[in-house]
């Protein structure tokens, strides 16, 4: 997916003071949803994160949510990069997009860290938790971001919301994601009054660590970002997980975690408890079964735009739209429903 660089130049001398004009932008790879470019000028760098063209889904790839909520966290215990600017006219590139700053640092699709030395890696896992703590006590109403999603039942909301979004971008019959969907619906918990902003997709290759140690330098990716649930940003963390290691699977499933040096999923919900003042977490295992859902939701979704063509990366788009049978299955033993 091509970026018109020239237009983006021209739109950052009047739009950014003292912008120089940009020399190259070269596309991040990996992500399916906005996609996101490095952009370089004679003495800076820059990040541009735009929605892609083409017919879109109602509400999807907002991308001036995700600047409005990441403008609010500057100078929060929860780190993100500094907010430069919105252009919200899509004449200008074929679609709204922002600039941020470019924060250095490592990304990890693995959460094995095999890049990491073992005694260090729970050092990783722990500030994981340490972040997401943070964003879910961080003041909504102080920021301004009272208004950011409606109140009520988080989890009635956006099981209704993914059904609605799964059933628009269904390519063929997946029996395991229907049987969900019906338990699910079923299972759907009480509202209990907890609001909090919620991340959407915490997990440990949308954060960005320091060069050289565990300290989260930003949280990527806030387009699933609203008011919500904080207990489906932390099953988020465990679902993820619960999937196969590997380039595709990212998870942690069959790994020996001991032996790794790394957190069970035990232990961190436990850390995690610990850092917002609560004993334990009842009925864990439907908050782990929507995030299955959810996610396998989301990835027929970039199935569908792959096959429209509009995919940030089509072929990789396809690789992940395998998955939903997979995700759905899992959804249904968190559920306990056998099939």
């Amino acid at each position: 997916m091509s970026l018109d660089v020239a237009a983006v130049s021209a739109w950052m001398r009047d739009h950014v003071a003292g912008a120089q004009p940009i020399l190259h932008a070269r596309k991040f790879s990996g992500g399916q949803s906005n996609p996101t470019y490095l952009l370089e000028a004679e003495d800076n760098t820059f990040v541009l994160r735009r929605k892609p063209p083409g017919t879109l889904l109602k509400s999807a790839h907002a991308v001036e949510r995700e600047y409005r909520v990441q403008a609010a966290l500057a100078g929060s215990d929860v780190p993100v990069a500094g907010m430069i600017a919105l252009c919200e006219d899509d004449t200008v590139i074929g679609s709204p997009f922002y600039v941020m700053e470019h924060v250095a640092g490592r990304c990890f699709d693995d959460p094995r860290l095999p890049e990491v030395l073992r005694q260090e890696r729970s050092f990783y896992f722990n500030e994981m938790a340490r972040v997401l703590a943070a964003i879910h006590t961080f003041d909504v109403d102080a920021a301004g971001l009272g208004d950011y999603g409606p109140r009520g039942n988080y989890f009635r909301r956006q099981i209704d919301r993914w059904t609605g979004q799964y059933r628009a971008t269904e390519t063929g019959a997946i029996p395991a994601m229907d049987r969900l969907m019906t338990a699910l619906d079923a299972a759907c918990p009480e509202d209990d009054g907890r609001v909090a902003l919620v991340h959407g997709d915490y997990r440990i290759d949308n954060l960005l660590f320091a060069p050289d140690g565990p300290e989260i330098v930003a949280v990527l990716d806030w387009e699933l970002s609203t008011l919500g649930h904080p207990f489906a940003d932390l099953a988020g963390v465990v679902m993820q997980w619960q999937m196969p290691p590997g380039e595709q699977g990212r998870g942690l499933r069959g790994v020996d975690r001991e032996a790794e040096g790394l957190m069970t999923d035990a232990e961190f919900v436990a850390r995690y408890c610990d850092l917002m003042g609560l004993k334990s977490i009842d009925n864990f295992g439907v908050y782990v079964a929507f995030c299955f859902f959810r996610m396998a939701a989301i990835l027929q979704g970039v199935k569908k735009r792959a096959l429209d063509g509009n995919a940030s990366d089509p072929e990789r788009g396809l690789r992940l739209g395998e998955f939903v049978p997979l995700y759905a299955e899992a959804g249904l033993e968190a559920l306990d429903v056998r099939t």
